[in-house]
């Protein structure tokens, strides 16, 4: 689950020999989000940025949270449009009655689903 990946959430523990990639990857993300950080924040413009992030270190998971509600479609676009096989789309969309396959979104515009928003451990 990427969106819980990024956002700082994911549940799953699995397998102890991947601790360490797991806390690597960690480690990872906090380093990007707070370049990210230190980039928008740099300015005086951006007391607003300030503001809203200040308390977010050394997690950063408000600006991850933020982050993932500005892109998630990109991302879910980046996964699935090239999708082979037309195995992965099912009957998301318009109350189960069309598929999202060709632009990858419903017709509204929307990811096929918004799974990425339900607790980890209820999916």
């Amino acid at each position: 689950d990427i969106g819980d990946i990024v956002r700082g959430r994911d549940l799953y523990f699995g397998n102890s020999k991947e601790k360490n990639r797991r806390e690597n990857l960690e480690n990872n993300l906090k380093e990007i989000f707070k370049n990210i950080y230190d980039d928008l924040t740099k300015d005086n413009d951006n007391a607003a940025l300030k503001t809203r992030y200040q308390h977010d270190a050394p997690d950063y998971y408000q600006s991850r949270e933020d982050w993932w509600e500005e892109n998630r479609q990109q991302v879910w676009k980046a996964l699935t449009c090239d999708a082979g096989g037309g195995t992965y789309f099912r009957f998301t969309c318009s109350n189960d009655t069309t598929l999202a396959h060709k632009n990858c979104t419903c017709i509204s515009g929307d990811p096929p689903t918004y799974f990425d928003y339900v607790p980890q451990f209820l999916r």
